[in-house]
């Protein structure tokens, strides 16, 4: 999930453009504008498109180049971490999934800026211990748990 953020509003851009006040608040939102045969349109006061924020989610498969490139700079990369033991690559592989250092991999390939690994294996019964070596690969990495939140703010 992505939301987008256009550019802050340029009141000197609409001046110098001849935009009436009355029409900079719609303009802003987005809104095209035909007043007396012109067209104005959003990118006439509005300064470049700032970072949004973006939220990338992936459960039940083994790890793709194609997770890499849709998690790219992601602010949240939410990814299932099936095993956490290291000697149980063979079996991630067999069931579709995906171990806790696969995963701190592709987080890190992608350049995301947190990772909370999801969708224990039952076996997996305490997921912290395996934390040191998955942050060895993947700093910001995380053994969510159910309730896990977090508020992501756009950056200035």
């Amino acid at each position: 999930m992505e939301i987008k953020r256009a550019g802050k509003f340029d009141a000197e851009r609409a001046k110098a453009n001849g935009i009436a006040l009355q029409y900079w608040s719609r303009l802003q939102k987005g809104e095209v504008i035909e007043a007396d045969g012109i067209t104005y349109t959003p990118d006439m006061v509005l300064g470049p498109a700032r970072k949004g924020l973006k939220v990338t989610y992936c459960t039940d498969s083994r790890p793709t180049e194609g997770i890499v490139e849709h998690a790219y700079e992601s602010d949240l990369f939410i990814c299932e971490g099936m095993y956490g033991e290291p000697d149980k690559v063979a079996k991630a592989k067999e069931y579709k999934h995906m171990t806790f250092y696969e995963a701190a991999d592709m987080a890190k390939r992608a350049c995301v800026k947190e990772l909370w690994l999801t969708h224990y294996s039952p076996s997996t019964m305490w997921p912290e211990e395996f934390m040191k070596s998955v942050k060895g690969i993947f700093a910001n990495s995380h053994a969510a748990k159910d309730g896990r939140t977090v508020e992501l703010k756009f950056e200035d």
